[in-house]
């Protein structure tokens, strides 16, 4: 006999003559309930303890009862409800999720926003970067909600050491430089990663013409601007100091190109310290650059997920597609492949969209948090 406890009159079957149902058509009409199935399918496949959210707490008496009745109470399944993980800017209800993959909102269910397995792999987390973030999180009986910016921090520890780091350039404008010597093609040494040695060095090629990111330059420059700007002088990293001589504009105004010229005696490596520049700027050269697309994901909700008419608020920010340069050392990369660019962020191979005629990188998590919600 069962125990007394204080139990609702509990629903095991439910009988559905019409509408058919959405699998079994007209086949069958009775069909068990969650709270009947979910106890002894534990119990059949082992499962030793049912971790679900708190709102299932409610049904535990019901869960227990059904396991003593059916025979399955000497060594149960245990129920444990927690809290559910909520995280700001990020849907997690798998309705709403469902909406947005219905409706073509997002690119499937391992589209890179979505906070799924298939996303977060597919947008190039690491399964250590997950594990990192829970651990510090832990589990909780209070509902909360925690901000994504540490799970961002979270990815970034984790590539920092891991991640070859290349150069490429997202917004490219092209860099003459006018004395360097026509023709000529040099190959540089630079490190695969300052924090960590033992990925050795690779050599990237330097020419006459190269690509820079068009906001590494200003024509008139702010106070305490120390990128490229008319008279100043930067360095290329792993390359030559270059002093910026002169630009050209379209009919629109938009730069095309900036000339500049360079001091060969300031090679990089050669012990030069005749002076010093505060701006150290990526480069691409142009000649050998690898043609590329790059999706830039950030949050994918705004702050109020939720307006007052119950439609979800989708950050129009969430993905802005950008053609961009890279250095040839990742032609041959494959997919799944992590990056990190230089000062833009650590991006991974596209695992469905690239191809042999086309090389898509993700952006996995930029080097800094840039997100700024708007106001509702």
């Amino acid at each position: 006999a069962s125990p007394n406890i204080n139990m609702r009159d509990p629903v095991i079957y439910r009988i559905a003559h019409n509408p058919p149902h959405h699998n079994t058509g007209t086949k069958w009409c009775i069909y068990p309930m969650y709270d009947f199935a979910h106890p002894i399918e534990d119990a059949i496949e082992g499962i030793t303890h049912s971790l679900c959210s708190l709102e299932f707490e409610d049904h535990r008496p019901l869960y227990d009862w059904v396991l003593r009745e059916v025979g399955w109470w000497d060594n149960p399944p245990q129920q444990i409800e927690f809290a559910r993980l909520n995280l700001t800017n990020t849907v997690m209800s798998k309705r709403y999720l469902k909406a947005f993959v219905d409706d073509g909102t997002v690119d499937g269910w391992d589209d890179p926003r979505m906070p799924t397995i298939c996303g977060l792999r597919r947008l190039g987390v690491t399964p250590e970067a997950i594990r990192d973030f829970c651990e510090k999180i832990g589990v909780s009986k209070a509902n909360s909600k925690v901000d994504r910016s540490l799970l961002d921090h979270c990815i970034r520890d984790d590539l920092k050491a891991k991640a070859k780091v290349v150069m490429a350039v997202l917004d490219p404008v092209k860099v003459i430089i006018d004395n360097y010597p026509e023709g000529q093609l040099e190959f540089l040494t630079i490190e695969n990663n300052p924090e960590n040695e033992a990925m050795g060095t690779r050599q990237v090629p330097f020419s006459k013409e190269l690509y820079i990111e068009r906001d590494d330059f200003m024509e008139v420059p702010e106070k305490k601007f120390f990128r490229l700007a008319p008279g100043k002088e930067v360095r290329l990293k792993g390359a030559y100091y270059i002093t910026c001589t002169d630009f050209t504009k379209d009919e629109n105004g938009v730069i095309t190109e900036i000339h500049a010229t360079y001091d060969p005696e300031t090679k990089s490596g050669s012990g030069f310290e005749g002076r010093k520049v505060k701006g150290t700027l990526h480069w691409v050269n142009a000649d050998t650059a690898v043609e590329a697309e790059a999706r830039l994901y950030d949050a994918m909700m705004l702050d109020n997920p939720q307006d007052p008419n119950g439609d979800m608020i989708m950050n129009p920010d969430s993905l802005k597609v950008v053609k961009c340069v890279a250095e040839p050392s990742v032609k041959d990369a494959s997919p799944g492949d992590r990056f990190q660019f230089m000062r833009n962020g650590y991006f991974a191979v596209d695992t469905k969209c690239t191809s042999s005629e086309k090389l898509v990188f993700n952006r996995i998590v930029a080097l800094k948090s840039s997100f700024k919600p708007k106001k509702q």
